[in-house]
């Protein structure tokens, strides 16, 4: 089996705000950002998935999080979520 990259959105349950990043381990990367463990993240936990793509390359999930970190990208999410 192929490994997976992930383009993964958060949303903060203290604040409501989004955080979109991208990881080859879903699961993992939400309980790194859920126990702090994440400089950019850690005053803002808990956190949700509410949205994430899967990609086969690295360097595609890393320039659909680009994608999703502008102005249309991000009404694209708020659209769908």
């Amino acid at each position: 089996m192929e490994k997976m990259y992930y383009t993964y959105v958060l949303k903060s349950q203290k604040d409501d705000k989004l955080y979109i990043g991208w990881t080859d381990d879903i699961d993992g990367r939400l309980e790194a950002h859920n126990n702090g463990k994440v400089e950019s993240t850690k005053n803002r936990v808990p956190f949700k998935v509410v949205y994430y793509e899967a990609c086969l390359f690295r360097g595609k999930a890393i320039k659909r999080e680009k994608q999703l970190k502008t102005g249309f990208g991000r009404k694209y999410l708020n659209d769908r979520i």
